[in-house]
């Protein structure tokens, strides 16, 4: 039996959209729809290369509580869905069929997952927290409604399909990558421009993760600092100002065992006062 006071969980994947991105990050940008315009089965090893452990994202939201429910959307009579089906039967995922109901493939998962998921927070009050396993902006509104209703709103996504919005709407985002378990794909090879114009056309590059986390850790100093009027912060406070500031941060995904350790790597910028069980941290003069 669950004690009263144990988190509740529910769990929404949008399943077409975490394949889907999982196949693009490992293989290249559209690969997924040129390859299945090409048929799967001629190159097998490339799904192989992309699979998407179910496992490690349901193990990943049971951290936060116990899972009351579970549900998964797609088209599964489509033969890549329908390769997870045993997976998903095994973790007791609920599978909810959608039928594509465009020329171009679109299911409607994200509506039909929103509705699902609003109806539940009012037919079940003592739900605590909602994980929405997606990462495309069309479910803003529903991470937004969610915390209006006081649930704890967890996002997880793939990167390079995640929009930032959805990100800054949710408590926490999580990207798959970063799972327990789950192994980091190698970039994509690009193939080389044919010209200048091609050249000049390039996407700029992404921000460096770890000068984009230095950049937040300052933040969350300076904010701290200014609130409190305090000479030194709580390490937990000054995490919870960054979560709260950037859902997606983790230090775990940038290569560190704890934020102490994190700290530690910044100590230019940072200085920290260990010489008791509460950790305090500011930031240095020159700062």
């Amino acid at each position: 039996m669950t004690e009263p006071a144990t988190p509740r969980v529910a769990v929404y994947i949008d399943f077409d959209n975490i394949v889907i991105s999982r196949y693009d990050q490992v293989h290249g940008r559209n690969s997924f729809q040129r390859d299945r315009a090409a048929g799967f089965d001629k190159h097998p090893e490339r799904l192989a290369a992309a699979r998407v452990d179910i496992g490690a994202i349901i193990d990943f939201a049971s951290s936060y509580g116990t899972l009351v429910l579970t549900r998964a959307y797609a088209d599964w009579s489509a033969e890549i869905n329908a390769a997870y089906r045993d997976q998903l039967v095994a973790r007791a995922v609920d599978l909810v069929q959608l039928f594509p109901t465009a020329a171009y493939g679109k299911n409607g998962a994200d509506i039909r997952l929103a509705v699902d998921a609003v109806e539940d927070m009012f037919r079940l009050p003592d739900l605590t927290h909602v994980v929405i396993v997606a990462g495309d902006s069309d479910y803003i509104p529903l991470a937004q409604r969610c915390k209006r209703l006081g649930r704890y709103v967890v996002g997880i996504g793939v990167a390079g399909s995640i929009s930032r919005s959805l990100t800054a709407a949710c408590d926490e985002f999580v990207t798959y990558d970063a799972l327990p378990g789950v192994p980091v794909p190698e970039p994509p090879k690009r193939k080389p421009r044919r010209s200048s114009r091609a050249t000049a056309e390039q996407e700029p590059e992404p921000e460096d993760p770890q000068a984009a986390a230095t950049a937040l850790l300052v933040r969350a100093l300076r904010i701290g600092h200014e609130k409190d009027d305090a000479d030194w912060l709580h390490n937990s406070a000054v995490k919870a100002q960054m979560k709260r500031m950037d859902p997606s941060f983790s230090e775990k995904s940038l290569g560190f065992k704890s934020f102490s350790d994190f700290l530690r790597s910044r100590s230019d910028i940072v200085e920290l006062d260990e010489s008791s069980t509460t950790r305090m941290v500011r930031l240095r003069d020159a700062q």
